[in-house]
């Protein structure tokens, strides 16, 4: 089970550094659902609140921190 864990949260550092090449919003958002997916899962949280919150993460980037643009 620890493999497992350790193996999601080197998906989710691999996506979130896709995330950079991501061009529109709608890129980013489904980058930050995967990410976000993976990353609670990975924790043991809710998955479905980590696809929707990575989502809204992904999709709002650009417009609060320039790192996204």
């Amino acid at each position: 089970m620890r493999n497992i864990k350790l193996l999601a949260l080197c998906a989710v550092a691999v996506a979130g550094l896709s995330g950079c090449f991501a061009r529109t919003d709608l890129d980013r958002a489904a980058v930050g659902a995967a990410v976000g997916g993976v990353g609670a899962y990975a924790v043991g949280g809710s998955v479905a609140t980590g696809v929707i919150a990575g989502a809204a993460v992904g999709a709002l980037c650009d417009e609060v921190l320039t790192v996204c643009n």
